[in-house]
This record gives C-alpha cells, sequence and structure tokens, in this order.
C-alpha cells in the first residue's frame, strides 16, 4: 500500500476492486441461498466504471430520481432499474417508464394521479410507513413523526391502491437484521391484509449486511417469511454494496502550532481534503473517520486536528493521534471513502474534486478519472 500511496497525487479516492468484490460475492450469496433480488442503491455509490462488475453479482439498481436511473439505464443495461421519489414530476415521469422496469409512489394521491401515465410492462410500487423508529430519532430516521417518506396506514385506508403491485419499505440506516425484523413485524400487522393483492415486497436499504458481525441467517429468515406470502423479495443495500471498499488519499499542507490565550496548545494539520467539500458525512451525521496508522485522541506520542482547507470554521476533520510526528508532505488514508463521500461531494470555494483511483486485485493502482476547473465552473453558468 504505501509503495503506491508515495506516488498517489492527492486529494483523490481510491476503490478496492477486491474489498468491493468480496462485498458483492456477499450479497450475490444472498440472492443464491433466498431467492431475493439484490438492488445497488445508487444514492450510495454512483461510481459507473464499476457497474458492469456490480452487474456480474447482483440483479440490478435503485434510483432516487431521473439522473441516477439514467446512469443505471446507460450503464448497466438489461439489469432491473427501480425508482422511487417522494414526488414525480410528470415530464420526468414520463422519460421514467421508457427506462424502469418498477416506479415506487411515495402516496395514494400521486399514484392516482400518474396511473394513467404507467404502462403495463412497469410495475407500480408504493411506499409504506411502518411508523416504527429503530434507530433513535434523527435525520436518517425515515419514521420520525411527520416523515414525509412513505405512506402510513392512516394515510391509504380508503383510498384506491388498484394496480399497486408492491409495497416498499426503507427504514433503516447501518443497521443489523434485529432491525429488520421488529420492523417486518410491524409491516405484516399494519399492511398484511393487502399482500394477497401483491406481486412483491421491497425490504429497501439501512442493511449493513457486509458489515463483519451481521447476522445473515436472520436476514435470510426475514426474506423467507416474505416469500411464503407467494411473494418476490427485493432488498437495496447501498453502503453494503462498498462498505469498507475505498479511502479518501489526503496530504498534510501545513502544521500549525495553536497556543490559546489561556496557554491551552492545539497542533493543527491543514489537509488537502476537506470534511464540507469531500467527506460531506462527517460533518451532517457528525462523525470521525476512522484513518490508517492513526490511534484515538491522547492514545499516541503526537496529537492532532485535521482540519480542511476551505473558509469554513467548522471544516473540522476530527481529533488524531500518532507514534510519529507529523511533517508537511506526509500522505493519509481515511477509511471507508467509497460510499456517499464521493457522491455528495462538492466544490465549495472552488477547492477541488478528489480524482478517482482504483486499487486492482494484482495491487497495481489505476487512476480512472480526473476533475478540473472546468468542472467547478460549469456547475455555476
Amino acid at each position: 500500500m504505501n509503495k503506491w500511496l508515495k506516488s498517489l497525487k492527492t486529494p483523490c479516492y481510491v476503490i478496492n476492486e477486491a474489498a468491493l468484490i468480496n462485498n458483492l460475492k456477499t450479497l450475490s450469496d444472498l440472492e443464491i441461498s433466498t431467492g431475493c433480488k439484490v438492488l445497488l442503491a445508487q444514492k450510495a455509490f454512483s461510481a459507473f466504471a464499476f457497474y458492469p462488475l456490480v452487474a456480474k453479482y447482483i440483479s440490478g439498481t435503485t434510483a432516487s430520481g431521473i439522473f441516477e436511473a439514467r446512469l443505471a439505464h446507460e450503464e448497466m443495461q438489461n439489469k432491473e432499474n427501480h425508482v422511487y421519489s417522494p414526488a414525480y414530476k410528470e415530464d420526468e415521469l414520463k422519460e421514467l417508464v421508457k427506462i424502469c422496469d418498477h416506479i415506487i409512489f411515495n402516496s395514494p394521491e400521486q399514484w392516482q394521479k400518474f396511473k394513467k401515465l404507467i404502462p403495463e410492462n412497469v410495475s407500480a410500487g408504493l411506499r409504506i410507513n411502518p411508523e416504527l423508529s429503530t434507530q433513535g430519532g434523527g435525520i436518517y430516521d425515515p419514521c420520525a413523526p411527520f416523515s414525509r417518506l412513505g405512506s402510513t396506514l392512516k394515510n391509504i385506508q380508503g383510498k384506491d391502491l388498484g394496480g399497486i403491485e408492491g409495497l416498499h419499505f426503507h427504514t433503516l440506516c447501518e443497521q443489523d437484521s434485529d432491525a429488520l425484523e421488529v420492523t417486518l413485524d410491524e409491516v405484516i400487522k399494519k399492511f398484511g391484509d393487502l399482500f394477497p393483492m401483491l406481486k412483491w415486497v421491497n425490504l429497501g436499504g439501512g442493511h449493513h449486511i457486509t458489515r463483519e458481525g451481521y447476522d445473515i441467517r436472520r436476514l435470510e429468515k426475514c426474506i423467507e417469511r416474505v416469500m411464503k406470502y407467494g411473494l418476490d423479495v427485493y432488498i437495496e443495500p447501498g453502503e453494503a454494496v462498498a462498505l469498507n471498499a475505498g479511502w479518501l488519499a489526503a496530504s498534510v499542507l501545513d502544521i500549525i502550532n495553536h497556543v490559546g490565550d489561556d496557554e491551552r496548545r492545539m497542533i493543527l494539520a491543514v489537509l488537502d481534503a476537506s470534511a464540507a467539500c469531500h467527506m460531506p458525512d462527517v460533518l451532517e451525521m457528525p462523525y470521525t473517520p476512522k484513518i490508517i496508522g492513526a490511534k484515538e485522541k491522547g492514545e499516541g506520542k503526537f496529537n492532532y486536528r485535521f482540519t480542511g482547507n476551505t473558509c469554513l470554521a467548522g471544516d473540522i476533520i476530527g481529533d488524531y493521534s500518532f507514534e510519529y510526528e507529523l511533517k508537511e508532505g506526509d500522505k493519509l488514508l481515511f477509511c471507508d471513502m467509497a460510499i456517499y463521500s464521493m457522491v455528495k461531494n462538492n466544490t465549495f470555494n472552488g477547492i477541488p474534486l478528489p480524482s478517482i483511483a482504483v486499487l486492482r486485485e494484482n495491487g497495481e493502482l489505476e487512476t480512472i478519472k480526473h476533475f478540473g476547473y472546468s468542472d467547478f465552473k460549469n456547475r455555476l453558468s
């Protein structure tokens, strides 16, 4: 690893091909063992250079909007293409019905408004909200009070659902299958009466299937439970596809030995990678990403606060500790940066986007994408 890192121009996302394949094999095994269909949720990972590889292992993709659906249609052909949106525009829906196999609506009202546009070869579904939070609330909880994501039982009672062939629920975030199990209990309790009219159920995403220690057997039992109703089962992980399958490489630009008025000291390391621009979830979640070779704050001889190089005062990545003293030009590898970081990055302050490279199974490093000034300029006018 050190050999290719030394020659790498930073900042750069590096996809670990071997780790990605290992994740995909786990998901493929799930399809084989249960008969379910696994879909890549592109909102977490949409580096389409890897779509041909993904297509070898799982059944298709799911999109959150028109551009993701188009990307899957163009780059992962002959695979299933699903889409869900909290609300559709008519002109976009007219395009989606031409390229998607499944279209999932958020409310009975949206279904009634647009059902005349859905041809026979497209399967329509409805997203439901079982109103059971398993993650303690927060901005990533689709079951929080007054959530706009999915229809509750009261929302659909008395509504005409004729023509709806499937139900979709997505209530999890980075969770194990025990959370799915209790959610499924609630779904069957509240919406089970609808199952006889359906062809399929989609268990959504948020399943950390490829995480070490994940209870796959419990997940299999959940899938088998739904299949006993004679229904096809879909599951659409995003993170699990590329979990721990990529890094963000960064370099130290400056070391600042900061002494405050109260004589407290903090050594700041300014990097060419930014939390605000290159790993927004660090600020949004928030969380502190792991770094290869780093320890928890205070555990090593030298302690640093890593910051980005934007004007945002809060562009702080986190506090870290090392057994050796850092210097300008040193390179670092932030872990688990293939998911969300790449799709959510931005060019705030005119900060360049990281390049994208892949570490092949044979150990060779290949850069597959460079970004430049035009990528910044052309977004704005």
